[in-house]
């Protein structure tokens, strides 16, 4: 039997502990319901309540106050928090607990007004929750929220804040608020102390401010803002330069990922083209195919797009393989050795793909959604960051690049394509088979364009003209690189993709398009056969 004095000494704990916490969800409802007083004063009262009481629906109810959208429901007095819907009428949710309440026309509906001082209270509030935050990531962002809209209040919570800061992000961030709030001082060596402080940080708001006092200075002759203008002429230039440094870094990998993107979309083309001579004018269809079984597999997995891409992968490579390899037994095998028809017969071979496209899934172009872990930025600082879907994309390029050498180069495969390649004559004669490499050849260049069209999914809505805006890029890469080269088909798409980049902010992105055309063919004229050309059948063909 339990022991009575154990029973007594547990129940006495739990009233301990739930009385606090019955008194601060008291104080929060005692709050909410003063919000419907008349008197600023009441209300700007139940603001500090309702920020001090701990509630997990503290922070959203104030901000909904601050945004206007707090309501006195007419029916029963009732505080909530409402919202327009696209018919018209209204969505309201308990100021309480965020209960659903469904739906209200306007009329039911009387609105709790918030002075300017309020205005102020709550932002000053919200600032606290956030920084208060257990997340540092999120404090940081509180902070930064705050740069173009310091007062004397935030300030003072800044440095209240800072004392007890730890992380080295949010230190930062707090260091340069209390930098920006210095710039105000009438002390002119605080003020320069600010400045210098203001010359290591990127954000905008920082290097605005210090224009500001460039340009007052110049209008203001006097001793004390002569120095501060000197101070803040130094502090811009070293801002301009690394934002000029950082600006070429940007610049540098949106080039690099779209390389990677090009190089992979022409990797199949080199592929078919340089082992069998064979121009595949349905190479595009086949990053299409790639792009629309990515789709297919998010919408037979709704509930798992995280995981989807991981199973499109495998999908995408063998349903554009298939289709390659019905291209080639049905069409491409007839056309040995007559280039112009195997170019004509591809092409009609893309018309039907395309027309397929549209019967089975419409015209209109598809989204296909980004998991949750592709979305977002990888931030450097406040003046670069790179978007985490192309540096996902630069990774998935390059493993399927070094797969792709890897079989080419240490398997019997692809030795046997390799030789092929060279000649075709004597690999035969060696007993390679020389009609199911080619078949194993083009399947396997157009499971790599599917391959493509999964990544090129994530960067652009799903069409049936998905591949032709590709296929004139494709043949591109795989011309300047060397047919049938892997690696200069790598270097071309990153060469290439890197000089689109920096061509691109001066004479805009398709007379930039048209220049590397211009390039390309200049090139060519001198070096026939591409930076890497080939040697064997193709290269004498």
């Amino acid at each position: 039997m339990r022991n009575p004095f154990q029973v007594v000494f547990f129940l006495a704990l739990s009233l301990c502990l739930a009385s606090p916490l019955s008194a601060n969800t008291q104080a929060f409802v005692d709050a909410v319901e003063s919000l419907k007083s008349k008197s600023f004063k009441t209300k700007a009262a139940a603001v500090d309540a309702i920020a001090q009481s701990g509630d997990p629906n503290a922070e959203v109810l104030l901000r909904a106050l601050l945004d206007g959208r707090v309501y006195k429901l007419k029916a029963n007095s009732a505080v909530a928090i409402a919202e327009k819907d696209p018919d018209g009428e209204w969505l309201i949710r308990a100021a309480r607990d965020g209960t659903d309440l469904g739906k209200i026309p306007k009329s039911g509906l009387k609105k709790i007004i918030v002075n300017n001082s309020m205005r102020g209270s709550l932002r000053i509030e919200l600032a606290r929750l956030s920084l208060r935050d257990t997340d540092p990531d999120q404090r940081r962002l509180a902070v930064k929220s705050l740069y173009a809209s310091l007062t004397p209040e935030t300030t003072l919570l800044l440095r209240e804040i800072i004392v007890e800061e730890r992380h080295p992000d949010v230190l930062e961030a707090l260091r340069i608020a209390l930098a920006l709030s210095d710039l105000e001082s009438t002390d002119t060596d605080r003020r320069v102390a600010a400045i210098g402080a203001l010359a290591d940080s990127m954000h905008p708001e920082a290097r605005n401010r210090l224009a500001e006092i460039v340009e007052k200075g110049a209008a203001d002759t006097s001793d004390v803002e002569l120095h501060a203008q000197s101070a803040a002429v130094v502090a811009l230039a070293k801002i301009d330069r690394w934002r000029s440094f950082y600006g070429f870094v940007e610049t540098t990998f949106f080039g690099v990922s779209l390389g990677f993107v090009l190089a992979l979309a022409a990797i199949g083309l080199t592929i078919t083209f340089g082992v069998m001579g064979v121009i595949n004018m349905a190479h595009g269809e086949l990053i299409m195919l790639g792009a629309y079984a990515t789709y297919v597999v998010q919408q037979l997995m709704p509930n798992h797009i995280e995981l989807s891409l991981f199973v499109a992968i495998p999908v995408a490579f063998t349903t554009s393989a298939l289709v390659g390899v019905l291209i080639e037994r049905g069409v491409v095998r007839f056309l040995y050795g007559r280039p112009l028809e195997t170019l004509l017969a591809t092409f009609g071979v893309s018309l039907i793909l395309q027309q397929t496209v549209r019967t089975i899934f419409s015209p209109l172009n598809r989204a296909v959604t980004t998991p949750e872990w592709m979305s977002g930025q990888f931030v450097i600082n406040d003046a670069l960051a790179f978007t985490n879907i192309r540096i996902y994309i630069v990774i998935f390029s390059i493993i399927v690049f070094l797969a792709l050498t890897t079989l080419l180069r240490f398997t019997t495969l692809g030795l046997q394509i390799r030789a092929v390649s060279q000649n075709r004559e004597m690999a035969r004669a060696m007993g390679i088979r020389g009609g199911w490499i080619d078949a194993t050849t083009f399947g396997l260049g157009s499971g790599v364009a599917g391959l493509a069209g999964v990544a090129l999914s994530q960067l652009t809505n799903v069409g049936p003209n998905l591949g032709q805006a590709h296929i004139v890029d494709s043949f591109m890469v795989v011309v300047f690189g060397g047919v049938g080269n892997l690696w200069g088909t790598l270097i071309a798409g990153l060469s290439l993709g890197v000089a689109n980049k920096f061509i691109e902010p001066f004479v805009g992105a398709v007379l930039a398009k048209i220049l590397v055309l211009v390039f390309i063919i200049i090139f060519i004229q001198r070096r026939p056969r591409g930076l890497f050309p080939q040697h064997g059948r193709a290269a004498e063909a």
